[in-house]
C-alpha cells in the first residue's frame, strides 16, 4: 500500500485500464496476470494520474501531493513518470501524456470492473494521507504528525562511549517531545530495538508513528559529528538526511538543530515561537553532562550495583553544577528504585535524602519536564507526599506532553486518588506512547486496580497476570464471587 492511497467504497477492489489492473487493497499493478513492479512514489504518481484522469495535473501539483514535506525536483518526479510508462509498456506513452512545461494528463478509459469503460472511473481512488488502518496489528497513527528516534550507532570506535550515543538520542527524543503539535515515541520503545537491524516499515506498525529517525554518533577527542536521516515509515521512502559537525562544546546546540529540523520537516506548521521553547540547555557544565549521561546508562539497568553506581554519577554532576535540576531528579529517582527493590541500607537517611533531592529539583527545575516528573515520583511514592507529587506531574506534562514516565505516574496516582476512569485515560495514554515499554505489565496492573475501585470486577480479574493483577484476582473472589477467574 502506498502511502497515500485510501479506499473509497467499491464493488471491485481494482481499476481497470488498457489491459491493466491497478489493486487498491494490495496496493499493486498488474498486467494480465502478473504483477508489475513499481516504486512507492512511482506508484502514487500513477495513482494521483488515474484519480485525475483526462486532467492536466501540473508538475508542481503532482510534486506538492507525493511529496508533501520534502523539496523535491522535477528530476524525481520525471524518473517517476519514466517508470510508470515503462512499467505499461508499449502504451505508456500513449496512457500518459506530456503537455510540455506544464505537466501531465492520463487519458486512458478507466473502469472499476462493474460498468461499462468511461472516461473516468465510476467511483475513484481518493489520494490523501495514509492512516495505518490497513495494517494488520499494526497500531493507529495519531491525529497529528508521529514519530520514533531509533537508536544511533556508536562510530566512535569505542564501545565506552555508547552512553554518549545513547545520551545524545535521548535528548533528541525529549526535544522533539516538547514541541505539543508532535506526538514521539518514548525513549523505553524506541531503545528496544537497540542492537537489532530494524525495517522501518515494521517499525511504524508495531510503534504506530508515520515516520522513523535513525542515525549515528561519532566523538573523537573534542570533536562530534552526528548524521541523523527521516524515513516515511509506510512507504519506506526518504525524507530527509543531514549531517551536524561540530566540537563537544556545541553538543547542545546540535541536539537543537537535529530536533528543530525533524519538526520542520514532518510538521511544517510549527511556529517559531514554539521552536523556541523546545529548546533546552541542562547544564553550562559539560563535565557534569557527561557525568549525567553515564548515570543514566546505569540507572536504565536497574539492578542493586548499577543503581548505587548511577546515583554516585548523578552526586558528581551535582557536584560539578549545583544548578543541574534534572541531576537532582535522577537523583532522588534512584532512591525511589532502591525504596522498590527493597535495597536500601538505612530507610529513614534515604528517605529524607530522596526527599531533599526532590525538592532542590523542583526548586531548580521549573520548566524541566523531566525534573519535576522525577521529583513528583519520588515525592508521592518515597515520601508519601501524594498531593506534591500530583501537582509536580501534572507540571511536567504540562511542560511535556509526551512524557510517557509522568503519564505512567499519574495514572497510578489518579488510582489512589480514587477517580479509576481519569486514571485509565492517563494509563492509556502511557501505553500508546510507549507501547514496548518494560513498564507494560505495572501499567496494565495499575488499569487492573482502576476496573476494581470502579466496580468492574470481571475486567479487573481478567486485565493483568502481574503480582498486582492476581491479587485483585483474589480481591474479586471476595468482593464478587460469581465473576469467573479464566
Amino acid at each position: 500500500m502506498t502511502s497515500a492511497l485510501k479506499e473509497r467504497p467499491l464493488a471491485s477492489n481494482a481499476l481497470h485500464f488498457a489491459g491493466h489492473a491497478l489493486d487498491i487493497s494490495r496496493g499493486s499493478l498488474r498486467a494480465g496476470d502478473r504483477d508489475v513492479e513499481l516504486r512507492s512514489k512511482s506508484f502514487e504518481v500513477l495513482c494521483y494520474l488515474i484519480e485525475n484522469a483526462d486532467r492536466l495535473v501540473t508538475k508542481e501539483e503532482l510534486i506538492r501531493t507525493v511529496w508533501p514535506n520534502v523539496m523535491a525536483t522535477d528530476e524525481s518526479l520525471a524518473h517517476c513518470i519514466s517508470e510508470v510508462r515503462s512499467a505499461l509498456g508499449d502504451d505508456g506513452h500513449s496512457i500518459i501524456r506530456t503537455v510540455p512545461r506544464p505537466g501531465y494528463r492520463f487519458v486512458a478509459s478507466v473502469s472499476d470492473g462493474t460498468s461499462g469503460p468511461s472516461g473516468a472511473p465510476a467511483t475513484r481512488p481518493r489520494l490523501e494521507a495514509y492512516e495505518g488502518d490497513d495494517k494488520p496489528g499494526g497500531l493507529p497513527l495519531p491525529d497529528r504528525p508521529s514519530i520514533a528516534v531509533l537508536p544511533f550507532q556508536n562510530m566512535s570506535g569505542d564501545p565506552e562511549q555508547e552512553y554518549f550515543a545513547d545520551g545524545v538520542v535521548e535528548e533528541i527524543i525529549t526535544a522533539l517531545s516538547r514541541f505539543s503539535g508532535l506526538f514521539v515515541i518514548a525513549r523505553n520503545s524506541s531503545f528496544s530495538y537497540k542492537g537489532h537491524a530494524v525495517d522501518v516499515q515494521r517499525v511504524g506498525r508495531e510503534l504506530g508513528v508515520r515516520y522513523v529517525l535513525e542515525g549515528s554518533v561519532r566523538k573523537v577527542a573534542q570533536r562530534v559529528r552526528v548524521t541523523s536521516q527521516l524515513a516515511h515509515a509506510v512507504n519506506r521512502s526518504h525524507l530527509w538526511a543531514d549531517r551536524f559537525d561540530g566540537t563537544i562544546d556545541d553538543i547542545f546546540y546540535l541536539q537543537d538543530q537535529i530536533a528543530a529540523k525533524v519538526a520542520g520537516a514532518i510538521a511544517p506548521k510549527l511556529d517559531q515561537a514554539e521552536i523556541e521553547r523546545a529548546k533546552h540547555k541542562p547544564t553550562e557544565n559539560l563535565g557534569a553532562y557527561d557525568y549525567f549521561l553515564r548515570g543514566m546508562e546505569y540507572s536504565y539497568k536497574n539492578t542493586p550495583e548499577t543503581v548505587s553506581e548511577a546515583l554516585r554519577l548523578f552526586y558528581k554532576a551535582i557536584e560539578l553544577d549545583p544548578e543541574f535540576a534534572a541531576a537532582y531528579g535522577m537523583a532522588a529517582s534512584c532512591y525511589m528504585l532502591r525504596k522498590g527493590g527493597g535495597w536500601m541500607s538505612d530507610r529513614g537517611a534515604e528517605i529524607a535524602e530522596a526527599e531533599r533531592l526532590a525538592i532542590k529539583a523542583v526548586q531548580l527545575g521549573k520548566g524541566d519536564a523531566v525534573a519535576l516528573s522525577r521529583a513528583g515520583n519520588v515525592l508521592a511514592y518515597v515520601v508519601h507526599n501524594v498531593d506534591a507529587g500530583r501537582l509536580f506531574i501534572d507540571r511536567a506534562l504540562t511542560l511535556n506532553p509526551n512524557l510517557a514516565f509522568a503519564w505512567y505516574t499519574s495514572g497510578w496516582l489518579e488510582v489512589f486518588a480514587g477517580r479509576p476512569e481519569i486514571a485509565l485515560k492517563h494509563l492509556s495514554h502511557f501505553k500508546r506512547v510507549s507501547p514496548l515499554d518494560p513498564l507494560m505489565p505495572m501499567a496494565e496492573a495499575g488499569e487492573a486496580y482502576a476496573h476494581f475501585y470502579a466496580g468492574r470486577y470481571h475486567e479487573a480479574a481478567t486485565k493483568s497476570m502481574t503480582w498486582y493483577g492476581l491479587w485483585i484476582r483474589r480481591s474479586v473472589v471476595r468482593v464478587h464471587p460469581a465473576v469467573p477467574m479464566t
